[in-house]
């Protein structure tokens, strides 16, 4: 009895570091959560049972440890117990101090990218040094304290229970092993409980507030690494046949290929003497709600309203979910997001893996991957190297910056570089093919200020800010190009990564996915697309524009062919959204799909519900689960690459 009164003490330590910290998020998001007109108290009845899973396996260690050790090891297991302790409570007061800013920043509880992000410790230090003062000093003090606390207290109770016959404490062992694993499984059915038991609600911090973070990063490590390979079959079931089937009817894509189901052969609408060169400067974290041409705020980017005039404006784009790597793959590459971890990052895809510059290759072009910081980040310089970019060049490569951030060279910099290389490649006649990368609207917001008109009433080292810095920089490379003879025979397309970060109450925040797209350059005529697109549309439509009959297995079509769908495909973490028109399917792990009615925001920044349950629409939920396995199927084969590539 010893052995369980000491683990229920630690078991309601667990817990009650879990309820206050639950408890402190509702109180803090209680007016947005209060009106949400779902069963928000249920979050502390459904929070309990995983926190009853967390503390059931941090719990497990201390059994064996008191149930197997002889007495003679008393003080070698007396000073393990204490200390596994003393480790374990602090590092579950840390992360629930650490979720109050990563909530803030992404709108969910910490989960994979919380311990993704150490590989990279000199940016990721830097920003929380800079940004989260605060934050750092009241976890510092709480665990500082907990520690001084606990080091006084003097354990007793494992003497006692290590004087019991070990034979007599192992035979004690299997009922509280039993009970520890009912605890750890929260479920008599063939499935344990699991992530998806938290969201029992259309509101979607409601559902974050219901689990805790140790779960919530230690389950979503899990199905990102371990669990990859299997995690797609709970997203429902379907023969991979039917689900290119149906991916290939929405998006209205006749393969060319039956081996490679994506592929086709895409005439140009803009057949010219010779074809054009490509930029695209993607932007770091550039919502609409900055641009005030897109239905935001005015002032914050004076340069982006201005040349909406002058190009092509694609006002209503959406972005493929939420991070850059996404952003990346989607604008690079032409293709939605592959479940699980980013295909930047993932193994499958660091070669024969299509981007615009494998499929520029056979036309000359040489092509280049542009980064102000370090491109060892997410992997992004050996993603692009190993799939057909001739060069990149980042932070190291930038002799004397005028100004340095912790996440790299500012904006202004890049962009005179990129300039200068330009030149110098149209001078040798040279065909070339750009992405560039932003980074200077990224926390904590460091950009040389004196450039810009800073905006009243924010903190100069704001977002805000930040993306006016951008804005300015945005307006600096045009100003450049035009003055150079490479601008007419170049297609230049600006776009964001994805939105600055995810607001909304909705299961899905489809508003939050809206970002800018512009394209400019040589015969460009000015107008508005505002029919619904996506970042592999823009490709799709960039590569129409510079004037070459290509073959390639972009998910999308250019704005200027007859096979454009109305549609987007979001991904929300582990959801995935389906829009046509202004319905939405959304899919999630173990969930029944549901369908929603879209309403467009009534002002730019519009935190109330935008998506309205309907009746069930069993075909778009289809089409949606068709997209995760069609995706995960696409990647997992190596089927994302051109026939013609394939057949080298």
């Amino acid at each position: 009895m010893h052995t369980f009164k000491i683990l229920l003490r630690y078991y309601f330590y667990i817990m009650g570091i879990f309820f206050v910290g639950r408890l402190l998020l509702f109180i803090k998001y209680y007016d947005d959560i209060s009106q949400s007109g779902v069963d928000y108290w249920l979050t502390f009845l459904y929070g309990l049972r995983l926190d009853t899973i967390s503390a059931s396996a941090l719990l497990l260690i201390p059994l064996l440890l008191l149930s197997f050790s002889h007495k003679k090891m008393y003080t070698f297991i007396k000073v393990v117990f204490k200390y596994y302790f003393l480790v374990i409570l602090s590092l579950v007061l840390y992360i629930e101090n650490a979720t109050f800013p990563f909530i803030a920043q992404y709108d969910v509880r910490p989960n994979y990218l919380f311990v993704e992000y150490l590989e990279y410790p000199k940016e990721v230090f830097s920003m929380i040094f800079s940004a989260y003062k605060l934050e750092l000093f009241i976890s510092f003090v709480m665990i500082s304290s907990f520690i001084y606390l606990y080091l006084k207290k003097e354990e007793k109770s494992i003497e006692t229970i290590l004087e019991v016959h070990y034979v007599k404490r192992a035979f004690l062992f299997i009922p509280l092993f039993a009970l520890l694993f009912m605890g750890f499984r929260s479920s008599f059915g063939h499935r344990p409980a699991n992530g998806s038991d938290a969201m029992y609600t259309t509101n979607r911090m409601v559902n974050e507030i219901t689990k805790n973070s140790i779960y919530s990063i230690s389950y979503s490590i899990y199905s990102n690494n371990v669990h990859q390979n299997n995690a797609i079959k709970h997203y429902g079931k379907m023969d991979i046949p039917e689900a290119i089937k149906r991916v290939q009817k929405r998006l209205n894509i006749v393969g060319a290929d039956s081996a490679f189901p994506l592929s086709r052969i895409e005439k140009t609408h803009f057949k010219g003497k010779e074809p054009k060169n490509l930029v695209i400067f993607i932007q770091e974290s550039m919502g609409y709600q900055f641009v005030h041409a897109l239905g935001g705020e005015e002032g914050i980017t004076p340069n982006m309203n201005r040349l909406s005039k002058e190009g092509i404006l694609l006002s209503d784009l959406y972005s493929n979910g939420t991070r850059s790597i996404r952003g990346l793959a989607g604008v690079s590459a032409g293709n939605f997001s592959v479940p699980g971890k980013g295909v930047l990052s993932r193994n499958k895809s660091q070669d024969n893996f299509f981007t615009l510059a494998t499929v520029l290759k056979e036309f000359n072009y040489h092509t280049t991957f542009m980064y102000g910081g370090e491109s060892r980040f997410d992997n992004m310089k050996g993603w692009y190297i190993g799939n057909g970019f001739d060069e990149v060049i980042d932070q190291p490569m930038f002799k004397n910056p005028t100004f340095v951030a912790p996440w790299g060279v500012c904006d202004e910099d890049l962009v005179v570089r990129a300039n200068k290389e330009f030149k110098e490649m149209y001078a040798k006649k040279q065909k070339f093919a750009t992405v560039m990368f932003s980074q200077s609207n990224h926390s904590p917001f460091e950009y040389p200020n004196e450039k810009i008109d800073v905006l009243s009433g924010v903190p100069i080292k704001s977002v805000k800010n930040a993306v006016k810095y951008a804005d300015y920089a945005i307006g600096k490379f045009i100003e450049l190009a035009r003055a150079e003879a490479y601008y007419k025979d170049t297609i230049i397309v600006i776009v964001a990564d994805h939105n600055v970060r995810t607001y909304g109450k909705d299961m899905v925040p489809v508003d939050m996915y809206h970002i800018p797209g512009l394209i400019l350059g040589g015969g460009i005529q000015p107008m508005v697309h505002d029919a619904i697109t996506t970042q592999p549309d823009l490709l799709a439509t960039a590569l129409d524009l510079i004037g070459l009959d290509l073959m390639y297995p972009i998910m999308g079509h250019s704005i200027f062919s007859d096979k454009k769908q109305n549609i987007s495909l979001m991904q929300f973490y582990d959801s995935y959204a389906l829009r046509v028109g202004n319905k939405v399917a959304i899919v999630r792990p173990n969930k029944e799909a549901s369908t929603f009615l879209y309403e467009e925001p009534t002002e730019y920044f519009d935190r109330s519900y935008h998506l309205t349950p309907i009746e069930h629409d069993k075909e778009l939920e289809k089409d949606a689960l068709a997209f995760v396995i069609t995706l995960d199927y696409v990647y997992n084969e190596k089927l994302y690459r051109n026939a013609k590539e394939a057949t080298k």
